[in-house]
């Protein structure tokens, strides 16, 4: 390689390293290299939405939107739009930090009930609200339930201080598995 200036001593040194630049920039410029790319349009309104979870299928999208002042979750089915109700979080606002099981069976969230901030998980398939009990003077901040709804991890403020616990739901959530797993121990 020495008619490329591999190994020739001054200016004429750089050449390879230029030529292999231009390269690796003309390789990205035709889609051969890494890229960023909008993602697909969706059935979604254009509105201002924070925080999104997807669910581990893919097909519903948990997000935070501003409704008469307050900041809620907003549940929707990702191609169409279709904004799915929640029972148990319309009165309990603001929410913060959603994250949603495979299925989206379970969606976790934090809500506001007076000045306590609550870790807080709909069952969709049964209509139940579920309160998640935290040790005395914690307080959630952020939070992610696995995908099969059996386990939660969550950031949590006592004092000033920040700790990440997990949490074992196994014994209060049916597992929420993609389709054609079987049940563990079942």
């Amino acid at each position: 390689m020495r008619g490329l200036g591999w190994g020739r001593p001054g200016p004429l040194r750089w050449v390879p390293w230029l030529l292999a630049l231009q390269l690796v920039v003309w390789l990205s410029g035709c889609g051969l290299g890494p890229r960023s790319r909008p993602a697909p349009s969706t059935g979604l309104r254009p509105e201002a939405r924070q925080e999104p979870a997807l669910s581990g299928d893919g097909r519903l999208l948990a997000s935070l939107v501003e409704r008469g002042g307050r900041t809620t979750v907003l549940l929707q089915e990702r191609l169409s739009g279709r904004v799915i109700p929640l029972r148990h979080l319309q009165r309990q606002q603001p929410h913060s930090s959603p994250s949603l099981s495979w299925n989206g069976r379970y969606l976790a969230v934090i809500v506001q009930r007076g000045e306590r901030r609550l870790a807080v998980i709909e069952d969709r398939a049964n209509g139940r609200g579920i309160p998640l009990p935290l040790p005395g003077g914690q307080e959630p901040e952020r939070l992610s339930l696995a995908p099969d709804g059996r386990r939660l991890a969550m950031q949590l403020v006592r004092g000033g201080q920040r700790q990440v616990e997990l949490f074992d739901l196994s014994g209060l959530l049916e597992p929420d598995l993609p389709p054609g797993l079987a049940v563990p121990g079942r």
